[in-house]
């Protein structure tokens, strides 16, 4: 990602060094203004999103306060029941002598719309009254029930359990009701003795299912009920999540404080309100997706959007507008620096527009008229340099090689061997006739390696056919130029270090090839060699020069030449191994016949 960023901010910048003052201009103005409008638009939107969310929470929170409050009414009513039952009824009857089923009876009578039982059990779990129901199930054991151990366990308080199948009476109708029971702690009496008891309230499930079930939330939102514990009381989809298909998060919202929350659950965001019910620790959860908690705004987004987008476009054509008639005069000008880059003679600079860009003409006038004139007297002067360096490298060519050559013509001469010195003569003149070459420095690669031959010629005379020769170049090449003497230099050190060792055998070859758009000349021997740190060391510029046999133009001589007039891109390669002979590598353009003509005419003074 950082690194798609970093090439994103580099085409950017790139389009911004490209890109003309009126679009710079006209981009800015109208990037300030849009960005300030964003930014107040989205300010709006952002307070109109956060408004319509708290909306959306104060709706959720009034509508669990009033099933709250409807929660209460029904379970005070149930808690009436049961302290009508213990203060009005069971303190008052002495089981010995008396029943609890007529008051009992009147109770149930009297809430009967909203009760399915009430029973009265004693410390044992053994029936004492009840109504409508009044016989136990066999096999039925109401002292194992949570209702019944709560109710002795916290003797003070009462206890509401969650839904349930009520099963422990037998039901002429059959019936198996789901209910909530209320259960608390009695104390009975027998013959003036007081023993601990349980009452039990079934209230009908279907009460609170009522309470609950046309709650309507913004946004498709839902109401649910859960214990202290977290089971499930009611919710609207309460068999699908018994049954596995449906999930809630309900374990957790029984431990948020009232209030509303944010959660994600099942990959959605989504608002929470939770409510305790009094008395039982029941919470009350409102649940509305986040995601829709402003979408009334939806509309007013989008008017404002296109406003956005009109307004931007306004402010466009006008910025061009405007920026047009500044940046008109500074265009009109860069198109003349334009021109005069391409090489145009004469350019008209126009003087025009604001104060600052007529005085930015007026000084490029006079600064393209100061740098023709310095433009031409360092051209001169670098030409004039450039002549004199090549020509200072070219006359290093010692006389010695010459003098010896001479020598060698009288030695043959006075011993008769006169075939040899004439070819000796012959072979010198030919030599120096394609050295003189017409004062030109590039010369076609059949003249440069012809000049080798004769060369060579020279060398195996001398040395009485100590090495043989072997000079080739591939047809394509032929019609190609190369620079002047640098085959010979490289053939003169292979003779000088490479041939010194050797006694017989020895051999030197010169090869011309194309390669690529490169022209390549290999110098071969297969003579002592040297390692390759060494090889590498003698093109090195501040490496020592050293005095050896030889002409004094050598290697680092001809790759310099090559340098200056081709540039860093050629020049000599060495390549050598200890006994394994040594290759010297020239790597010049492809040189036409074209080329040489024009390259010699821009190297005249």
């Amino acid at each position: 990602m950082k690194k798609l960023f970093a090439r994103a901010a580099a085409r950017l910048a790139r389009r911004y060094r490209t890109m003309s003052i009126q679009m710079v201009i006209s981009l800015s103005f109208t990037a300030v203004a849009v960005t300030g409008m964003a930014l107040m638009g989205l300010s709006l939107v952002w307070r109109f999103s956060a408004g319509a969310e708290e909306l959306a929470n104060e709706n959720t929170r009034r509508v669990l306060s009033q099933v709250n409050m409807n929660l209460d009414s029904y379970l005070r009513r149930m808690m009436r029941v049961s302290d009508a039952m213990y203060y009005q009824v069971i303190k008052n009857t002495d089981l010995e002598s008396e029943r609890l089923e007529p008051g009992m009876e009147l109770l149930y009578e009297e809430n009967r719309d909203e009760l399915v039982s009430i029973a009265v059990f004693d410390g044992q779990g053994a029936l004492v009254a009840g109504t409508p129901l009044n016989a136990l199930k066999a096999g039925a054991d109401p002292a194992s029930s949570d209702w019944y151990q709560a109710a002795l366990d916290r003797m003070e308080n009462l206890h509401f359990s969650a839904p349930h199948i009520q099963n422990l009476f037998e039901d002429p109708d059959y019936g198996y009701r789901w209910v909530v029971s209320l259960s608390r702690y009695v104390q009975l009496t027998r013959a003036g003795i007081t023993y601990s008891g349980v009452l039990l309230v079934d209230m009908s499930f279907s009460g609170i299912e009522q309470v609950c079930r046309d709650v309507e939330l913004t946004n498709g939102g839902y109401l649910y009920l859960t214990d202290a514990a977290g089971e499930l009381i009611y919710h609207p989809r309460q068999q699908l999540i018994y049954a596995g298909l449906a999930a809630e998060n309900n374990l957790a919202a029984a431990a948020l404080a009232d209030g509303t929350h944010q959660e994600t659950f099942g990959g959605e965001e989504r608002l929470v309100t939770v409510k305790t019910v009094g008395y039982t620790g029941w919470k009350l959860v409102g649940v509305v997706p986040r995601a829709g908690a402003g979408d009334d705004g939806g509309y007013t987004f989008l008017f404002g959007l296109s406003m956005l987008l009109f307004s931007a476009f306004l402010l466009a054509f006008l910025n061009f507008r405007i920026s047009a008639r500044i940046s008109d005069p500074i265009r009109r000008l860069e198109q003349s620096v334009k021109e005069l880059e391409a090489g145009a003679e004469q350019v008209v600079i126009r003087e025009d527009g604001c104060y600052e860009v007529r005085r930015l003409a007026h000084s490029i006038a006079s600064m393209v008229s100061t740098m023709r004139h310095l433009m031409d007297d360092i051209i001169r002067q670098e030409q004039q340099k450039r002549r004199s360096e090549l020509e200072v490298l070219q006359s290093q060519i010692n006389p010695h090689f010459l003098y010896n050559t001479l020598d060698s013509v009288i030695w043959m001469t006075e011993a008769g061997r006169y075939e040899e010195a004439i070819q000796m003569v012959t072979s010198l003149a030919r030599l120096f006739r394609i050295s003189l070459s017409r004062g030109d420095s590039l010369i076609p690669l059949t003249e440069e390696l012809e000049h080798a031959r004769h060369y060579m010629t020279i060398q195996q005379i001398r040395y009485r056919d100590k090495f043989s020769t072997r000079i080739s170049a591939q047809p394509d090449t032929r019609q190609l130029y190369t620079l002047k003497l640098i085959v010979q230099p490289l053939l003169e050190n292979a003779i000088y270090h490479g041939m010194a060792g050797c006694e017989e055998d020895g051999r030197i070859t010169v090869t011309a090839k194309r390669e690529g758009d490169d022209l390549v000349i290999d110098v071969s021997d297969n003579g002592t060699g040297m390692p390759p740190e060494v090889a590498k060391g003698l093109l090195d510029e501040n490496r020592p020069q050293t005095r050896t046999s030889g002409s004094g133009i050598g290697v680092r001589n001809v790759h310099r030449r090559i340098r200056l007039t081709f540039g860093e891109r050629y020049g000599l390669e060495v390549f050598s191994e200890p006994d394994e002979g040594t290759t010297v590598r020239i790597r010049l353009p492809l040189i036409t016949a074209e080329d040489a003509a024009r390259l010699q005419r821009e190297d005249k003074p």
